[in-house]
């Protein structure tokens, strides 16, 4: 039997024993599941992030939507809040503007019984010297104009307020309006934005979207703008009522006085006259204190100017202690306290001088402001005097007044006569018919 062998040939490569092969084995392993338990928590983190961040961006615009309905809630609120008193200031602008009308329509009356007493009076100017006297009929005729004028004035003034409070009243009304509009514009628009998602059209990048806007203010600011409109619009409804109240009266009382004026003929005329002199005594008595009160104040100033030329003295006193001390030579020039004593000398002198400067510059001021009123008594006083001339004048003695829908009503010439004479108690004194 014949033996058989084969020849084996190994590679020209250093072999590596079982050991060393089981530990290679054991570390490709050990990596392995190292970088499968490092990709399994990359994962789990991965989907962690992707629902935390799905999650947070579903509850911002969430949040972000809750804020833009409460703010448009809000919105209107404050509008339907403005509105209604817009709707307020409307109605108040409508009535005041009716009983404007109608003081003016009553002021446009006085005009006919003004116009038909000054006919009245010249016709009785042209009686002879002997006969102008200043009789009952002609006191009672100047009364009759006096009031007529004071009416007129009465009624002028009251319309003039009503005109500067509809003025007021339509300045608050158009920042009401452009509040409202302005309002309904944000609503419109924060609505719009509502509307938006993700799938919304036209959506983009914006260049430094986090930026403030312009002329942007804080919402602080916004509810505080917001209450003031709503604070200046009740403050100038606060009075209206008070003027179409003044304005209803101011006509009755213009209407009552002038169809009551020749029952109280003499009463006025001299409750006129004491009011005139009062008035001109109180005006002669401010007068005389206002002179008083300049010339004490001229003697304040000067007392003033003195005081404060003293005190000039003492800051250069203080002054040039300071500059010679500075001349100290070595250690010696160092801020001791008598150094700090004449920086606060110097410092008090001054602000006395500043305060002594401002008491000079108001009381120049006070002494113009007393020397102007003074001036204006004296020419309000040069008015009551003339006032007081005619006051003593006769008034009343109608022969015509126009009629009409605010005139009064003119006695038949008849009764007219009748009535005289029974106050005078001419009954006997007249043949019978």
């Amino acid at each position: 039997m014949a033996l058989q062998s084969i020849v084996t040939m190994e590679k020209p490569l250093p072999h590596i024993s079982l050991a060393d092969w089981n530990a290679r084995m054991g570390r490709l392993r050990s990596v392995a599941d190292t970088r499968l338990a490092d990709a399994f928590a990359f994962r789990h983190s991965s989907r962690m992030l992707r629902n935390e961040s799905r999650i947070e961006t579903d509850w911002a615009n969430y949040d972000t939507n809750e804020a833009l309905k409460d703010r448009i809630d809000q919105l209107n609120s404050w509008r339907d809040i403005i509105s209604k008193t817009f709707d307020r200031i409307e109605v108040e602008i409508k009535m005041l503007e009716e009983e404007k009308a109608l003081t003016e329509r009553e002021m446009d009356a006085l005009v006919g019984p003004i116009s038909v007493i000054s006919e009245v009076l010249t016709t009785r100017d042209c009686r002879c010297p002997s006969e102008l006297t200043y009789d009952e009929p002609d006191k009672e005729l100047k009364n009759e104009l006096m009031v007529l004028e004071n009416n007129q004035r009465l009624l002028a003034d009251r319309c003039i307020k009503a005109y500067e409070k509809l003025t007021r009243l339509e300045e608050v009304r158009y920042k009401i309006g452009m509040e409202i509009e302005n309002k309904v514009e944000a609503v419109d628009l924060d609505l719009k934005q509502l509307e938006l998602d993700r799938y919304s059209p036209n959506l983009s990048y914006k260049l430094d979207a986090l930026s403030n806007p312009k002329n942007a203010c804080s919402y602080e600011a916004w509810l505080s703008h917001v209450k003031n409109m709503k604070l200046l619009a009740e403050n100038e409804l606060a009075d209206t009522s008070a003027i179409r109240e003044a304005l209803f009266v101011c006509r009755e009382r213009a209407r009552n006085l002038l169809q009551a004026q020749q029952d109280r003929a003499e009463h006025i005329i001299r409750k006129r006259i004491f009011e005139t002199q009062r008035a001109r005594n109180e005006l002669q008595w401010q007068k005389l204190k206002s002179k008083e009160e300049m010339d004490r104040a001229v003697c304040e100033i000067k007392t003033l100017e003195e005081a404060l030329n003293d005190k000039l003295e003492m800051l250069k006193l203080a002054e040039t202690r300071l500059d010679n001390r500075a001349q100290r030579s070595g250690m010696e020039l160092c801020m001791d306290q008598a150094h700090d004593m004449l920086c606060q000398e110097a410092e008090k002198l001054r602000e006395i001088r500043r305060l002594l400067k401002q008491k000079i510059q108001d009381a120049k001021v006070n002494f113009n402001s007393i020397s102007d009123h003074a001036q204006r008594i004296d020419v309000n006083l040069a008015c009551i005097e003339h006032a007081m001339m005619t006051d003593v004048r006769a008034l009343d003695l109608r022969t015509r007044l126009k009629g009409g829908e605010y005139g009064i009503k003119i006695m038949n010439p008849n009764e007219q006569m009748d009535r005289n004479i029974v106050l005078t108690h001419m009954e006997d004194e007249i043949p019978k018919s």
